[in-house]
């Protein structure tokens, strides 16, 4: 049976492609925890199906999606200082995966699940409507060149599907270095009628507090300012 093209969002990738190698030891480690930890956003016969978090996690508990997880230092953190929550790292590319795997392994974080592949295609079928507590987009590629910008992940469609998904309440947190992709982002988000706007000091379901990757201080170091961006899906 041929699956409909999805209507949500054109299938223009918001990645970069580039081959990167794993150790012996992270394969070890891939190998022995992906069964249990890692799924894929699309497989041999299309997209994945809906997930089961509950019991993909064990238990029960609200979820928070990280779409773009690199090497997963700030999923990390935060997952650790929130294990009330069940953390779900999206990324396309096996080196930062298996990195973040192998930091779960040595330090036995136990909320922290792993995707493989595109953050949309994750949104539009592993996930359904009011389902995520919360959504991070840390430094997603700027693509930076104009022609490039269809490419950004953070565009109108992607932004009411994210909306979608988050349940009344859910927080939408991004951040950016890139000051044309911020005000991209923001003109985005503040367009979306479901979501309002709100600050880090407002009383929030998740914390919207970072620890600083050292992507991040090589831009503070270049001069970049780092736009943090919320938003909270209204209840009606």
């Amino acid at each position: 049976m041929t699956r409909p093209a999805s209507h949500l969002h054109p299938r223009v990738t918001s990645y970069r492609s580039r081959r990167s190698s794993v150790s012996t030891h992270q394969q070890q480690t891939w190998d022995r925890l992906w069964p249990q930890l890692g799924a894929h956003a699309r497989g041999p016969d299309g997209p994945a199906e809906r997930l089961d978090t509950d019991a993909w996690f064990g238990r029960s508990a609200p979820v928070v999606l990280e779409i773009g997880s690199g090497t997963g230092t700030s999923t990390l953190e935060m997952a650790k200082a929130e294990p009330h929550l069940n953390v779900v790292a999206v990324e396309v590319y096996r080196r930062g995966l298996a990195q973040l795997l192998s930091a779960i392994d040595r330090e036995g974080v136990p909320n922290i699940r792993l995707v493989r592949g595109d953050g949309v295609d994750v949104l539009e079928h592993m996930f359904g409507p009011d389902s995520l507590l919360g959504v991070r987009v840390f430094f997603p590629d700027p693509w930076p060149k104009a022609r490039h910008h269809k490419r950004r992940l953070l565009a109108p469609a992607t932004v009411a599907l994210i909306a979608d998904r988050l349940q009344p309440g859910g927080v939408l947190h991004a951040a950016t270095d890139h000051p044309g992709y911020a005000e991209q982002i923001a003109e985005c988000g503040d367009a979306e009628p479901r979501l309002r706007r709100v600050t880090p000091s407002d009383p929030l379901p998740i914390s919207v507090a970072r620890p600083t990757t050292k992507y991040e201080m090589k831009a503070r170091a270049a001069g970049s300012a780092i736009a943090e961006l919320l938003w909270e899906k209204r209840s009606s």
